[in-house]
């Protein structure tokens, strides 16, 4: 992950790109490569999505969609001093804590907020 960020830097760098890189704009690319992402699933049918990389030419739209959302992550996160991988890892803490197994196994329901 270190590596990719270093060069994900090194590439706005190199580009001067940095002066476009605001939270702001990062966020919006996100979620404007977020949307072509969902595109790409938008008329496919529940069993069909599941199998949509074994078509070469969608399995390559949706993976280099994937890819584009991840990077403007990793680089909205950077640029905010975000460590993706500590906040993933806290935010499947909380998900253990407010979904205990037991009581949430197989159910789609939302828990309440914690206290």
């Amino acid at each position: 992950m270190d590596e990719l960020i270093r060069r994900q830097r090194a590439f706005a760098a190199a580009r001067d790109w940095e002066q476009f890189h605001t939270p702001k704009n990062l966020a919006m690319a996100l979620a404007g490569e977020a949307g072509e992402l969902l595109a790409e699933f938008q008329w496919l049918t529940p069993e069909e999505s599941v199998t949509v990389m074994d078509d070469p030419d969608a399995g390559h739209r949706v993976r280099s969609e994937a890819a584009d959302v991840f990077l403007y992550l990793t680089r909205l996160a950077d640029v905010l001093g975000i460590d993706l991988v500590q906040a993933a890892n806290d935010k499947l803490d909380e998900g253990e804590r407010r979904y205990d197994a037991a009581t949430y196994r197989g159910s789609a329901r939302k828990a309440p907020p914690l206290s």
